[in-house]
């Protein structure tokens, strides 16, 4: 049911005052690295230029972590394969060095999850060039660059949905704490950039993504992690932009995002798709998300699908989400919002049911370039969206230029891909500035998409009306 210019409900300004004391909460307390500043060097464990770095780089990161300390690329290119990283150290690149992925796959052994996740059963993803997992008090800075130099003639592959074998994420870390990365440039994922998984106390800021080497080159996954900042970060990406999921089984909760620049050819910002733990507690403001202004990698398209998806269909509960101070430019579905059973979980656990979907503010959105599919919120009759609200929202888009379609047309999309484009095959949004079925109270106040254009669909549809 669809509210129009009627106050906010009183569930708004709760929701506000208590994620703005989050924010301050986080900031006092999720701290950057803090280690010892004691330098070690791979140069002083073996490693000569031109020649693979991985065994120096290894020896350095395992010394430093006896007493802790930095370990320092300082120029020049440092090729290699898997990193493993260690409690208590620190890995800096510096100005004017990089970190290269070596091209060579079997420089990239398999580490599995001690603890066995829906990422694993699933996705079945082993490989990274950087590689952590129980570690506690750990960092990776710049100035320098990480390039994992994964194109298809170095890790080859098709788009996927399920798993990648053969191409290495970048950044891989499980289930730890304390953990600060900074001012790092990241370039070239031969699947996703970073994962950050389970982990604790986690600070991502000042770091640029240019990920557009490959299939699946998302920028942030964020996987169930609990006190998380993530600020003035930019990121361009051929796949989600920023991502959170749920394939941990652990809750996503108390989020702060921050002046942050998210551009894909996929999804901005996005939950999903495997939603099988909770997500609660997230602001996200002042961003600045949407599509590309071109697709350097030539494999996509440089419209966003979406500019936020919020997707659970694995059973898990979202709820408590505010979205304030966005500027959305050339996604083809503004706001993209999913509630579905598809129950994907780990082999011989029982199906979750639908989960729960509500308490979703948006406010003080802009935006132009987008469309013409055009945003909806949509549900499933057993169980339908909570309550979502939309505040001082202000977009422009393209307009549709065939006929009007009928609601009446569109199924509910059982089974299909949750992605905004899983409407395509039938036809755009039936109602260019929001579409909701299924959804118990959607409310809309001072709620306007202006058409760049004659737009033969209604502005709103509530249900098949």
């Amino acid at each position: 049911m669809i509210h129009i210019n009627d106050p906010l409900p009183d569930w708004c300004q709760a929701l506000k005052a208590s994620l703005d004391r989050m924010a301050e909460e986080l900031s006092d307390t999720v701290r950057p690295w803090q280690g010892p500043e004691k330098a070690f060097f791979p140069e002083d464990h073996g490693f000569v230029p031109g020649q693979k770095a991985t065994g120096a780089i290894q020896r350095a990161i395992d010394l430093a972590a006896e007493k802790g300390g930095v370990v320092r690329l300082r120029r020049g290119d440092y090729v290699s394969g898997t990193l493993v990283l260690r409690s208590n150290v620190c890995l800096e690149v510096c100005v004017g060095a990089r970190l290269l992925g070596s091209t060579d796959l079997k420089d990239y052994p398999e580490h599995h999850a001690r603890r066995l996740t829906v990422q694993d059963t699933s996705m079945g993803m082993h490989q990274s060039l950087l590689f952590a997992e129980g570690c506690e008090d750990i960092c990776l800075r710049g100035p320098g660059v990480i390039d994992g130099r994964g194109d298809p003639r170095n890790f080859p592959g098709e788009e996927t949905a399920q798993g990648t074998p053969g191409r290495p994420f970048l950044i891989r870390m499980i289930d730890c704490k304390r953990v600060h990365v900074a001012g790092l440039t990241l370039k070239n994922a031969a699947c996703w950039m970073q994962n950050y998984l389970n982990c604790e106390s986690l600070l991502i800021e000042g770091v640029t993504v240019r990920n557009h080497a490959n299939y699946n080159n998302d920028g942030f996954d964020i996987d169930g992690c609990r006190d998380v900042i993530l600020r003035h970060c930019r990121v361009s990406s051929g796949d989600d932009a920023l991502c959170f999921k749920g394939a941990s089984q652990r809750t996503l909760k108390r989020v702060l995002v921050e002046d942050c620049d998210f551009y894909s050819a996929c999804n901005a910002v996005k939950v999903g798709t495997d939603t099988q733990g909770d997500f609660c507690q997230v602001l996200i403001r002042n961003c600045r998300i949407g599509g590309l202004s071109e697709d350097p990698s030539g494999l996509k398209h440089p419209c966003a699908d979406s500019g936020v998806s919020l997707e659970t269909v694995d059973g898990g509960t979202l709820e408590d989400f505010w979205l304030t101070g966005l500027h959305i430019t050339r996604a083809w579905s503004p706001f993209f919002l999913r509630l579905e059973n598809r129950g994907r979980v780990k082999p011989m656990d029982p199906p979750p049911g639908p989960g729960t979907l509500r308490r979703v503010l948006f406010s003080a959105v802009r935006g132009e370039g987008n469309g013409p599919r055009g945003s909806y919120v949509l549900g499933i009759p057993e169980k339908p969206v909570g309550e979502i609200a939309f505040s001082d929202v202000h977009l422009r888009q393209y307009p549709w230029e065939g006929p009007a379609p009928d609601a009446k047309d569109y199924p509910d999309f059982r089974g299909a891909y949750p992605d905004a484009h899983m409407i395509d095959p039938v036809g755009p949004v039936p109602a260019f500035a929001l579409w909701v079925r299924h959804a118990r109270s959607v409310s809309l106040l001072d709620y306007q998409v202006l058409p760049e254009g004659l737009d033969p669909r209604p502005a709103l549809l509530d249900g098949d009306a």
